[in-house]
């Protein structure tokens, strides 16, 4: 969410401003949702739609990424690529090892 305040204010990064702020704080907020299922179910679809909202954030991420000039951004940005490709991964495995 610290990163957002240093997008660019024009019209096409209010939009992925906006976007971004959504799909990565509803991964989170989901993570922490399943927690708490009333079943494995329950857990499995929370974790799924984690995964899903990570998955959005890392495509804005790398918007971001192609679109931005280089700058001193460049550092952070990478960092929660970096971030959340991991996130992906982890949420992935979870939802594989529920299936089973």
């Amino acid at each position: 969410m610290k990163f957002l305040a240093y997008l660019p204010k024009t019209p096409e990064f209010n939009i992925i401003r906006y976007q971004l702020a959504k799909c990565s704080t509803s991964a989170g907020a989901n993570y922490e949702e399943s927690q708490a299922g009333s079943s494995k179910a329950d857990f499995n679809n929370k974790v799924r739609i984690s995964l899903r909202e990570m998955r959005e954030s890392n495509y804005w991420l790398r918007i971001i990424s192609a679109t931005i000039s280089q700058n001193a951004l460049d550092k952070e940005l990478n960092y929660l690529i970096a971030e959340s490709d991991q996130l992906k991964k982890i949420l992935g495995s979870i939802v594989t090892k529920t299936n089973k």
